[in-house]
């Protein structure tokens, strides 16, 4: 059987995504359905899919209705789900806007993460306040090939391993999961962030996004990248008080990611701004779905 669905395509620093807009959540998604939308030969193609739903039409979101009105479900480019995608929501509200469902200022997103405060602002930026990082404790090692290296275990609502290189070639095709260890440490798989610095305050990344391969860019992984070269640095806002800012450039473009002591104002740890190519372009038509 087809069904024919309306779909957008949008991006973040070319993380790019297919939209599915279904306010009622009438709209069948299974797993394979998915991969094969995401799919860069037969489909349309994407990192992952954001469902677009009303939260009080999904049973995984009624609880945060009230709070938002959006749920953002979002399902990795081979079908799998995912928590949190921060890519995915700065694209996800400026669909909201493109649709003219929002408008400018503050919205909250529901996620499987939690919900999210989002700020489309007047020149186009798009801010996410991705909420307080955790640094789960116990040694993690990721490889690729003969190589290994220790990595910071980090959750931003999805977790994340964070290595530091020496060089972003060492990470290899990053075509399948890096192996890790010790496996307790992520028994749902990880993303995986390989890092070089740059300068003072500023790093690059490649990553390899669980369920997707390597991204032009991660928006929870530029995050999770931001905390752990923090702590390395020896700088906590907890401890400092100050906020941490770092430039994180990814293969598509460049993020700045500002961590906040917890109940500062415009308490947005782990906020994730993006730059150069942060005007998310849609555009839309239909697909007729076999399956």
């Amino acid at each position: 059987m087809s069904t024919r669905i309306a779909f957008l395509k949008g991006h973040g620093t070319e993380n790019d995504f297919v939209i599915v807009p279904d306010p009622e959540n009438v709209i069948d998604l299974p797993a394979s359905a998915v991969a094969a939308l995401c799919d860069r030969r037969a489909g349309i193609g994407g990192d992952g899919l954001l469902h677009v739903v009303r939260s009080a039409e999904h049973p995984e979101a009624q609880h945060m209705a009230a709070e938002a009105e959006w749920f953002m479900d979002y399902r990795n480019g081979d079908g799998s789900i995912a928590e949190m995608c921060g890519n995915g929501v700065r694209v996800f509200a400026r669909y909201l806007q493109h649709a003219g469902l929002v408008t400018e200022g503050d919205l909250a997103v529901a996620t499987r993460g939690g919900v999210k405060t989002v700020h489309l602002a007047k020149n186009g930026d798009v801010t996410v306040g991705m909420g307080k990082a955790r640094l789960p404790e116990g040694d993690v090692q990721v490889s690729v090939g003969e190589r290994s290296w220790p990595a910071r275990n980090v959750n931003m609502g999805n977790p994340h391993a964070v290595a530091f290189v020496e060089d972003l070639a060492h990470a290899g095709t990053l075509y399948d999961a890096p192996p890790f260890s010790p496996a307790s440490a992520y028994p749902d798989g990880v993303n995986v962030e390989f890092v070089v610095d740059r300068g003072p305050r500023h790093v690059a990344l490649r990553v390899h996004e669980r369920g997707s391969g390597e991204t032009r860019s991660c928006g929870t992984g530029a995050c999770a990248v931001a905390v752990a070269t923090a702590r390395r640095d020896g700088v906590d806002p907890a401890v400092t008080g100050a906020p941490a800012t770092y430039t994180v450039d990814v293969p598509g473009g460049t993020l700045v990611i500002t961590e906040r002591r917890r109940g500062d104002r415009d308490d947005r740890p782990g906020r994730d701004r993006g730059r150069r190519r942060d005007r998310p372009g849609m555009a839309g038509k239909r697909r007729a779905l076999s399956e």
